[in-house]
């Protein structure tokens, strides 16, 4: 066996911005299904770690374009942390004050990395749920004339993933055989982008999308309600669910048009402890670190495999890494002192002993 080699991108970049999108697709070796392969995509190679650097930077640059967002002023979104990160990320390389709104039941390591990166992070109560920080929001931009992000209603977010994420897909699977695409719907943005490209290029394309099973609003049938394009309250069928990042309180009027259109060919809802489970295993047996949202999104991928046809292949996305789930329920059990056999090893051998 050869020792691995590189050689270098190739270029040099000008801004952070510029290394978003382009995220691998990695095949699973160890834990995939006998009958099919699965390749996921992993967006935690963004520089912010998430794919939510994606519509962040489409949002702010397309603003700048049309002069919807002016010099100096000051940004505003409602987030469960992803898109607030990646927004921090891009207002700090291009010098906007950020607020960010944020309910105070998702994750501390989340507000410390958005006021890393300079951003002030407003909590709501997590009683109010994703109306209580998405009505908040819209409050202070109307209040303060601040530019509002709107990543559940804004076709900015489901352009990028109509010139990112479904070309890089069709490139890397360029003359090979894809089967089956599986995703989250979150705010809509990737599903929607992505699918306008992919079942257009790709007929024959399967597009499974999931959401969390005690909060499996769209599978409901129950319409939203809404007030043009806002939501007008919490959907009925909501429940509170540990995969954050994935389905608010209300289904994002961006996400509609995927319903209207028949985007995906089946919604498979998941219960989070399965994808806490999977992307425990996805870390101790792949070598992939992603969030509960990515193990829940492959759980289903080993779902759809255990019926799919000999010889699938089968991408599912996954939307960010592990790192900023430290205060979650995915590492209860892991622990920061030694453990039993831990100790054992330590005492095995007569120095440095802690």
């Amino acid at each position: 066996m050869t020792i691995r080699q590189t050689n270098g991108r190739g270029r040099r970049y000008e801004s952070i911005l510029d290394t978003v999108g382009d995220t691998p697709v990695i095949r699973i070796n160890r834990i995939g299904p006998n009958n099919a392969t699965i390749y996921v995509k992993f967006e935690a190679f963004n520089p912010a770690g998430s794919v939510k650097d994606r519509l962040a930077t489409n949002i702010i640059e397309a603003a700048e374009r049309d002069g919807r967002l002016k010099p100096g002023q000051t940004v505003v979104e409602a987030t469960s942390g992803n898109t607030g990160i990646g927004l921090a990320m891009v207002c700090a390389a291009k010098g906007y004050p950020l607020v960010i709104v944020m309910a105070d039941s998702f994750s501390i390591e989340r507000r410390k990395l958005m006021r890393f990166f300079g951003a002030k992070v407003v909590l709501t109560p997590r009683a109010e749920k994703g109306m209580g920080m998405y009505n908040k929001t819209r409050e202070l931009a109307e209040q303060n004339g601040w530019f509002w992000a709107r990543q559940f209603d804004t076709n900015d977010n489901a352009e990028i993933h109509e010139h990112t994420t479904a070309r890089e897909i069709l490139g890397d699977f360029k003359d090979e055989r894809l089967d089956y695409w599986v995703t989250g719907y979150g705010t809509g943005g990737t599903l929607v982008g992505a699918s306008r490209v992919l079942s257009k290029e790709m007929p024959d394309l399967k597009i499974i999308c999931t959401e969390p099973a005690n909060a499996a609003i769209v599978s409901s049938g129950t319409a939203q309600d809404r007030d043009g394009v806002h939501p007008a309250g919490s959907h009925p069928a909501w429940e509170p669910h540990p995969i954050q990042g994935w389905t608010p309180d209300f289904v994002p009027y961006l996400f509609e048009e995927a319903i209207e259109k028949k985007y995906f060919d089946q919604m498979i809802p998941i219960a989070g402890p399965e994808g806490i489970a999977w992307s425990k295993r996805l870390a101790q047996e792949e070598g992939i670190f992603t969030g509960i949202s990515g193990g829940s999104t492959f759980a289903v991928a080993m779902k759809v495999a255990e019926t799919a046809p000999e010889g699938s292949v089968i991408l599912c996305m996954l939307p960010d890494t592990g790192e900023r789930y430290l205060t979650t329920p995915l590492f209860d059990g892991i622990d920061e002192e030694m453990n039993a056999e831990e100790i054992a090893l330590s005492k095995s051998t007569p120095g440095y002993q802690y």
